[in-house]
């Protein structure tokens, strides 16, 4: 099966659905993941998708959302050199309405030195992050769907032994879709098919 092969994969049992490459294996199937996050992950690549839940940030304005989740998530991980690359304008979502009222998504990317899991600041790696807010105001919440795209693998970190150390290969080259292509594809694929999912309406 090409690696390029995408599919619909349901998340948070079937309530909620994306459409991204098969390469990304589910995490759920290999360790705990908390109950609010979706996490699949392409250790061939060590690149990751991540979905998760959030109760809406009504302090935060809809413009600066993506932004502003992702300094949180780089604080959240012990970030250095974070940077902000790129950041869109608020789009409506009319495909994700409630109650006729449409999602309005924003985005952001960045650049981070991050370690892998428990390791320290010696291991970072540079990592690209993809980062889309989707914001269903009408059910409270943020969702959060997060691409990670090693840039720069460190000889110490744990990721060395799979994919290598130094710059990471570039997708194209070994046959994959790039993670930019990845992240689009999974945001503007994103459907709610259960909105019981998030309770009664706020």
């Amino acid at each position: 099966m090409s690696s390029n092969f995408c599919c619909e994969r349901p998340l948070y049992g079937t309530a909620l659905s994306s459409t991204f490459p098969y390469r990304f294996q589910d995490v759920s199937n290999i360790r705990q993941v908390p109950d609010h996050q979706e996490v699949f992950v392409d250790p061939s690549r060590d690149e990751s998708l991540i979905f998760e839940l959030l109760e809406l940030k009504h302090e935060v304005g809809d413009d600066g959302s993506a932004v502003w989740l992702l300094q949180d998530l780089a604080t959240e991980q012990e970030a250095e050199g974070g940077m902000v690359i790129e950041q869109s304008g608020v789009i409506e979502a009319p495909g994700l309405c409630y109650r006729n009222i449409p999602a309005v998504v924003t985005t952001a990317v960045g650049q981070m030195a991050i370690s892998k899991g428990r390791q320290g600041r010696e291991a970072q790696n540079i990592v690209r992050v993809y980062l889309a807010n989707l914001r269903l105001k009408e059910v409270g919440t943020d969702v959060l769907i997060a691409a990670y795209e090693p840039i720069h693998i460190n000889p110490l970190s744990e990721s060395a032994s799979t994919v290598g150390t130094g710059l990471a290969v570039p997708a194209t080259q070994v046959g994959c879709m790039p993670m930019a292509e990845v992240f689009k594809l999974a945001v503007s694929s994103f459907k709610v098919n259960d909105w019981n999912l998030f309770g009664p309406a706020v």
